[in-house]
């Protein structure tokens, strides 16, 4: 009986980052000029400056920056590892589910300013 008691609690108790710091994050992201249309993943988002929710995980996700008579500009906010995994201590199976729910890490850092290029006239 005592057992079926402590099974809950050693569930809420793993995936330490999934529970506690979640599976996306909000990054800001701010352009010059601003305005610029704002894709994720190929996914209309909206215009700069923007507070953008990205999955987490080790190669986070391509944000696309469009502006008229600009480059589009594509980048990957940079990710690191999310300390609070170390919570886990010595449950694999809870590294294992922060790694896959992408929890296992964080962007790092929150806030981007991309300044656009203007694009070449041709002659």
């Amino acid at each position: 009986m005592k057992v079926l008691a402590l099974l809950p609690a050693a569930f809420l108790f793993t995936s330490c980052a999934t529970i506690f710091t979640g599976t996306s994050q909000t990054v800001q992201i701010e352009s010059v000029p601003s305005g610029a249309k704002v894709q994720v993943d190929g996914l209309d988002r909206g215009a700069t400056p923007i507070a953008l929710k990205l999955k987490k995980g080790n190669d986070g996700q391509t944000v696309t920056l469009k502006a008229t008579g600009y480059e589009t500009k594509n980048f990957q906010p940079q990710t690191s590892f999310n300390s609070v995994s170390v919570l886990n201590l010595t449950n694999i199976l809870a590294w294992g589910i922060d790694a896959a729910s992408g929890a296992l890490w964080k962007y790092d850092p929150k806030f981007y300013s991309i300044e656009l290029d203007s694009k070449k006239s041709r002659n």
